[in-house]
């Protein structure tokens, strides 16, 4: 019902709930002491201490000094329970996101490694040979273009150039989508024909009129 990543309190606060909601330990009933508890389930007593004190949070049970732990509330351990097991899938989910985009990350630097091996490799090719070559477009720091989307830019529709990938310092992004925007200092590695990297290399460098 928990996952191996919770800790140690919040598995035996749920084992507990889960005995309380069962029937095993009925409403009224007094909970084993803390030093019973720890060694049946083969933890500190101030393990058990805090698992009890989340339980009492939770009003599933009620801690008096003098008579010890008391069972007041098998609805609320059912009401406990639901509430692990959702907030466990939450953190699931976060989990198997973080592992997404870790592999998601590796990925793309693979892709770019090749990328740019790809283009190291054409050096030694004519590129007569290549129906479609590849060309690299700075982008001036005063370019126009900055701050905008490829996709609000109309990129390939304005110049029948396809940017394949975006060097940005030490990083390439790899085919970058039409929400990607495009920055100073940035590099385009684009394919098309040579029209088309002229009217790149115009796009990217025209001055805006001032009025």
């Amino acid at each position: 019902m928990c996952t191996a990543a919770s800790p140690q309190y919040l598995q035996i606060a749920l084992d507990i709930a889960a005995r309380i909601a069962r029937g095993e330990l009925p409403e009224g009933s007094v909970v084993y002491g803390r030093s019973v508890m720890a060694s049946e389930y083969g933890v500190s007593p101030e393990t058990i201490r805090r698992s009890l004190h989340l339980l009492a949070d939770m009003k599933v049970v009620e801690i008096k000094q003098q008579t010890g732990v008391r069972v007041i509330s098998a609805d609320n351990a059912r009401r406990y329970i639901a509430n692990f097991s959702e907030s466990s899938e939450v953190y699931k989910l976060r989990e198997q996101l973080r592992s997404l985009l870790a592999e998601h990350q590796a990925l793309n630097q693979r892709i770019g490694d090749t990328v740019t091996a790809l283009l190291r490799a054409r050096e030694t090719f004519s590129a007569a040979h290549d129906p479609l070559p590849n060309y690299e477009v700075p982008v001036p720091a005063d370019s126009p273009v900055i701050g905008k989307s490829i996709g609000c830019l109309n990129f390939w529709q304005s110049t029948g150039a396809t940017i394949t990938g975006i060097r940005r310092g030490k990083n390439l992004i790899v085919s970058p989508g039409p929400y990607a925007e495009l920055y100073g200092g940035d590099v385009l590695l684009i394919v098309g024909s040579s029209g088309a990297v002229s009217a790149a290399q115009s796009l990217v460098s025209a001055k805006e009129e001032s009025y």
